[in-house]
């Protein structure tokens, strides 16, 4: 069976070799990337809306069980996921509810702090999270000009051909940006800010605070883990320095296997897909490029592996990553790659396992 892969031009780093794929998309859901700009932070407690998550919930939260509704959000929650984020263990996008990707970040900080790894959120998990203080959960940002400024795009078009057509895969909106660059989900971001547009420069917002610190060493070794969807990355000594959700390659189209090396990092890379090496568009006959940006099919980074054609990058749909198949491609959410990226360099160990 052939493989699904696109060829890739990266616009920043050229002659490495690199392929995407499209997410097996059970839940037809879309979330975009991220981008950095200068951040205004300071503690908030905010009146509680009815119904509604709010800063001074999140801040002040006790320890209380996760609700037996998966669907269902709370306070604790929301804390407990900024609190991971902050330690480096990735829940994926914060919403304040407990999905698998929570499960897999607590079960990773349990282990890598002596816990029992049982993925649950429990007393002495919660105090282990507490532990270190720092900043608040939840904070209020001035919204910058640059968050505002643009250049946006009215929405991302579902067809490749169709999104060859854009200048730039830029983000739809400053509110998609500014959740984004909090690792939030915009449903909580507006749920936070009710009535709020976003586009004012000044306009003090709430938001999550996952203040999340720079990678502590340089990684040597990246492990690429299929059945727990994830990728972890570990210092030359074996200690686990990060753990990020993932979507990973199908039983029809898998991730491969093995060990290889990183070969480079391309930041902000552009998307060219040319019939001549895939073969599940055969309506498609003509070679185009789509342009850079979080909404990017790759997102906002690519780390080229030793095996031609694969790699490691960010997503464009950040709310459905370790939720979904890829076709053979391993994917994270743009703020995680982005923190990897940051820490690897040409040359290190990636191991599939």
């Amino acid at each position: 069976m052939k493989i699904r892969v696109f060829a890739l031009a990266a616009a920043t780093a050229a002659g490495l070799s690199l392929s995407a794929c499209e997410d097996s998309n059970e839940n037809g859901a879309s979330g975009k990337g991220v981008e950095r700009a200068p951040t205004r932070m300071q503690h908030v407690e905010v009146p509680a809306a009815p119904g509604v998550i709010t800063a001074e919930a999140a801040n002040s939260s006790a320890f209380m069980p996760p609700p037996a509704d998966p669907n269902a959000q709370s306070a604790t929650l929301l804390r407990a996921q900024v609190l991971l984020d902050r330690a480096g263990f990735s829940p994926g996008v914060i919403d304040g509810r407990y999905g698998e990707n929570v499960r897999q970040a607590l079960a990773a900080f349990q282990e890598e702090r002596g816990l029992q790894a049982s993925g649950t959120l429990d007393q002495a998990t919660w105090q282990a999270l507490n532990a270190g203080g720092g900043p608040a959960a939840v904070a209020r940002y001035v919204i910058t000009q640059a968050d505002v400024a643009g250049p946006f795009i009215a929405e991302v078009p579902e067809e490749l051909p169709e999104q060859a057509r854009l200048e730039r895969m830029a983000y739809t909106s400053a509110a998609e940006l500014i959740a984004e660059r909090f690792h939030m989900d915009e449903e909580l971001l507006r749920a936070l800010n009710p009535g709020q547009t976003f586009t004012g420069a000044g306009t003090e917002i709430i938001v999550a605070n996952p203040a999340r610190p720079a990678i502590a060493a340089e990684v040597a070794r990246i492990e690429v883990d299929a059945e727990e969807r994830a990728v972890k990355a570990f210092d030359a000594a074996g200690k686990l320095l990060a753990f990020y959700p993932a979507t990973i390659g199908s039983a029809e189209q898998p991730s491969p296997s093995g060990t290889m090396k990183v070969n480079g990092v391309s930041r902000d890379p552009t998307f060219t897909y040319d019939p001549k090496k895939l073969d599940y568009k055969p309506e498609i006959r003509s070679k185009f490029t789509v342009a850079a940006g979080p909404n990017n099919p790759v997102g906002l980074v690519w780390i080229d592996l030793s095996k031609p054609t694969y790699g490691i990058h960010g997503s464009p749909e950040p709310d459905v990553i370790g939720k979904t198949q890829s076709n053979g491609c391993v994917r994270l959410a743009n703020w995680d790659v982005l923190a990897l990226a940051a820490a690897v360099k040409p040359g290190i160990e990636v191991r599939f396992v």
